[in-house]
């Protein structure tokens, strides 16, 4: 699969068309998808008759966009009007809403073609891809072990070449830890950088939405088009979308990064070997390495399991049998709601309501979420301090490698912890990046994580191309 930039350049000049790269992906699809249950919806119609349009305009002679002619693949939390929207859950299956999310319409206008909705674990809440109703996602790179998760679908589409860039969300970790299961480049933006308005909420402090690519290039290409103020969002930022393609090859001579003993202690050798042939790398570019201890992130992923649960059981209360979605009936309106959500929730999600719902009742709400937004405070606080020292941190993104189907699956405190090195972010709103460095083990990718203060997009793909260049992929 070519990439983002090379497909728009090609359709561009004319060289390739919209419909030529659009058969290219489905052929993909075609070939890989019933082995690793990517897709959940392909809109073959739909996209043909999108990039049918880009050609036509293309020999009319006008501007095209951006990304003119990328098939791109959405995450199934993502509106699209009249697309099936189920966020991999029996309780919104064949739902299709009227609306379309703001990033959708800004990926259309830059050209980009949507070729379908991707897989993850029910409603975002999980870190394999294994609590999708609809059946797991496997990992292109070894179809016995996890994508990664929740994003899984959006990062596999990608590492098995369907397409060239995709879309995930990230609430603790579900776009830069697929990203690194999948040996991809993935960036959790800064919080409102990007309009969340059409993504189907899990826990609204920490949402965001970002991207997926092989190539730092292609990543912050997406991220340019999708950034910038949208007023259908409350919490979007009032500025324009970055410029961050022109800054990927600014390089990091002079600047200063900390490595971070709490984002990487404990994880897999291997891991801990990666992330410091990075510090080496970026020293080698130019770059002060500052060891740093950040101790309030060892108190993110406690935090974390009170305030998004806690979050999820407010945001998921809409789902009654009433109003759209699925519907059991009962002998009344409270035995329908309970059949309802009975039959249309799967077990995670199910406790994570519950331990939402117990975090915030009458006795508790002091004792569990009233602490964790304390914990939450301490971490920005920590954050901000460690920024006062550094431009950036370097870490880890996962303790391991993509693990085997089922390896965690029966413990959840075992499946949390993948996300102990991304959480602190989600719960700062800061952003963060993962990048392939090195390989662990039967070969398989490691990502490290770049971490930066609000608005640092630009110099996180800087040092994530240093990074690109300095493991051979460039």
């Amino acid at each position: 699969m070519k990439s983002a930039q090379t497909i728009a350049n090609d359709v561009r000049d004319g060289s390739s068309s919209a419909v030529a790269e659009l058969q290219r992906s489905l052929a993909r699809i075609a070939e890989r998808n019933d082995e690793l249950n990517v897709f959940l919806y392909v809109d073959v119609e739909g996209a043909t008759a999108a990039a049918s349009a880009i050609d036509e305009r293309r020999s009319r002679g006008e501007d095209v966009g951006p990304l003119a002619g990328v098939p791109i693949a959405l995450k199934d939390n993502l509106c699209q009007i009249g697309i099936p929207t189920t966020c991999s859950s029996k309780i919104l299956e064949g739902w299709r809403p009227p609306y379309s999310a703001t990033i959708v319409d800004r990926l259309i206008a830059a050209g980009a073609v949507p070729v379908g909705k991707t897989n993850l674990d029910e409603f975002a809440m999980g870190s394999s891809t294994e609590n999708s109703a609809f059946g797991p996602t496997r990992n292109p790179l070894d179809p016995s072990r996890v994508p990664g998760g929740s994003s899984g679908g959006s990062a596999a589409a990608v590492a098995a070449d369907m397409t060239s860039i995709s879309i995930g969300s990230d609430t603790g970790g579900s776009i830069r830890q697929p990203a690194a299961l999948c040996g991809l480049v993935g960036m959790k933006p800064t919080y409102g950088l990007v309009s969340r308005y059409g993504l189907i909420a899990f826990s609204s402090s920490l949402d965001q939405i970002g991207p997926f690519a092989k190539t730092v290039g292609d990543a912050a290409l997406l991220l340019e088009v999708i950034a910038g103020h949208d007023p259908l969002d409350a919490t979007s930022l009032p500025e324009p979308a970055p410029s961050l393609v022109a800054h990927v090859n600014d390089g990091m001579a002079g600047k200063r990064v900390g490595l971070v003993r709490e984002l990487y202690e404990g994880a897999d050798e291997s891991v801990v070997a990666s992330v410091r042939a990075a510090a080496e790398a970026l020293r080698e570019a130019g770059c002060e390495i500052v060891e740093l201890s950040i101790p309030e992130l060892r108190l993110g992923l406690s935090a974390y399991y009170l305030i998004a649960p806690a979050e999820a059981s407010s945001n998921l209360a809409r789902y009654d049998g009433v109003r759209f979605g699925r519907r059991v009936d009962g002998e009344d309106v409270t035995a329908m709601m309970e059949a309802t959500r009975t039959a249309g929730f799967g077990a995670e999600v199910k406790r994570r309501i519950m331990l939402g719902t117990y975090a915030l009742s009458a006795g508790y709400y002091d004792a569990y979420y009233g602490q964790a937004l304390k914990v939450r405070t301490l971490t920005i606080q920590a954050f901000a301090r460690a920024y006062a020292q550094v431009d950036l941190l370097l870490g880890a993104t996962t303790p391991g490698v993509a693990f085997k189907f089922g390896e965690k699956s029966n413990d959840p405190m075992a499946m949390y912890l993948n996300d102990v090195f991304t959480i602190p972010t989600n719960l700062a709103g800061d952003p963060a990046v993962s990048v392939p460095f090195g390989r662990g083990e039967e070969n398989l990718p490691i990502g490290v994580q770049l971490l930066g203060p609000p608005r640092s997009e630009a110099q996180l793909f800087a040092a994530a191309r240093v990074l690109e260049i300095a493991d051979g992929r460039a």
